[in-house]
C-alpha cells in the first residue's frame, strides 16, 4: 500500500549483490515496528476489512497467491525462512505480481512468531491486495470456466472458518463458478479459512458479507436458480433417495448452505426456487457444513459431465 514506507527501516542494497536473495541486513528488531504491526493484524486476524491487505503464511501459500496473479506489497522473512523467501523471490523476479525489492523485509525467529498465526511458523509471509472481485466474475467463474452455466455455493451464518475454507477448497474441485459468504459467515479470506481452503481463496472469484435480501434479489434477476440445501433423512416417507432426484444442478444454480446448528434463514427457506436434502439414516440429523456443501457440489459436477451424453435428459 502507498501509504506505508519502509525506506526510514531499510538500507539500500548494496551494490553488486543478487537482486533475487533476501537483504542479510536491515533486520526489524523493534516489536512496534509499523510493518511488522501489518503483518500482526492480517496474520492474527479475523479477516482484512475493505482496502486492507490479505495477509498470508507460510511459502506454499505465498507462492499460490503470486502464481494466481495476486499483487504483493510487502514479503517478511525471518531468519529460518531465508532459503523459501529466494527461492520465491527467484521464481517471481520477472512476474508483473512479483514482490518489490524495497518491500522485502527481514526479522528475526522471535519477532516473526510474534505476528504470525500458527503454532509452528515457517518464516515466510506476505501482504496481498484485494481483488474487486464483482457478481458477474462470480457467475462467469474463472477462465475455463467461462462457457459453464453459473454454478455459485452460498454460505449463510457458517461461522467456523474451517469450514468456509474447506468449502472453498471443495468449490474449486469440483467446478464452482465462484462463492459469496454472506454477512454473519466467517472471512473467506482470514488466515484460518485460507489454509483450510490450501489456496482455492486466492484463486476462485468470491464476494464477502453480502447481505442476503439484496444477493437473492441479484440472483433471480440474473437468472439464477437459487436452491436452500436443507437437512434430510432417509427414512421419511416419500423423500427422494437422492440429489439427483430432487434438482437438476445443471442449469445456472446458486446453493445455500446454512450453519450446522440452525439451518438457513427462514428468508432464504421461503423462497428458494426448489431444495436439496441429503438423505441421512440413524441418529444424524445434519452434516457438517463443509460435509454437505461438498457431496452437493460433486453432485452437481457428476450432472454437468454428463450434459452431451445419452444421460442428458433424465
Amino acid at each position: 500500500m502507498a501509504r506505508y514506507s519502509s525506506a526510514s527501516e531499510r538500507r539500500r542494497p548494496a551494490a553488486g549483490r543478487s537482486a533475487a536473495a533476501v537483504e542479510r541486513g536491515d533486520v526489524i528488531t523493534s516489536r512496534d515496528n509499523k510493518w511488522l504491526k501489518i503483518f500482526r493484524g492480517a496474520l492474527q486476524g479475523t479477516g482484512p476489512r475493505e482496502g486492507d491487505p490479505i495477509g498470508v503464511e507460510g511459502p506454499k501459500l505465498v507462492e499460490e497467491a503470486l502464481r494466481s496473479g495476486l499483487e504483493a506489497e510487502a514479503l517478511l522473512v525471518s531468519e529460518s525462512g531465508e532459503r523459501d523467501a529466494e527461492r520465491i523471490l527467484r521464481a517471481t523476479s520477472g512476474g508483473a505480481a512479483g514482490i518489490p525489492r524495497s518491500r522485502v523485509l527481514r526479522t528475526t525467529d522471535k519477532l516473526f512468531e510474534s505476528v504470525a498465526g500458527t503454532d509452528a511458523p515457517q518464516g515466510v509471509a506476505a501482504l496481498f491486495r484485494q481483488r474487486p472481485w464483482e457478481l458477474d466474475d462470480i457467475l462467469r467463474g474463472p477462465g475455463a470456466m467461462r462457457e459453464s452455466a453459473p454454478l455459485v455455493i452460498v454460505l449463510a451464518a457458517v461461522q467456523d472458518p474451517g469450514n468456509v475454507g474447506t468449502v472453498l477448497r471443495s468449490a474449486e474441485a469440483f467446478g464452482a463458478t465462484g462463492m459469496i459468504a454472506t454477512r454473519g459467515t466467517a472471512d473467506p479470506w482470514s488466515p484460518k479459512a485460507l489454509r483450510a481452503s490450501a489456496g482455492s481463496g486466492l484463486r476462485l472469484p468470491l464476494l464477502r458479507g453480502m447481505a442476503i435480501p439484496i444477493l437473492m434479489a441479484q440472483l433471480k434477476i440474473a437468472g439464477v436458480k437459487i436452491y436452500a440445501a436443507v437437512s434430510g433423512n432417509a427414512g421419511e416417507a416419500g423423500a427422494p433417495r437422492d440429489i439427483s432426484e430432487q434438482a437438476d444442478l445443471r442449469e445456472a444454480v446458486a446453493i445455500f448452505v446454512g450453519n450446522e446448528g440452525s439451518g438457513l434463514p427462514a428468508e432464504v427457506t421461503r423462497s428458494a426456487d426448489g431444495m436439496i436434502s441429503i438423505p441421512t439414516s440413524g441418529a444424524v440429523e445434519s452434516l457438517n457444513a463443509a460435509i454437505a456443501a461438498s457431496i452437493v457440489l460433486h453432485e452437481a459436477a457428476r450432472q454437468r459431465a454428463r450434459i452431451g451424453t445419452t444421460d442428458e435428459h433424465r
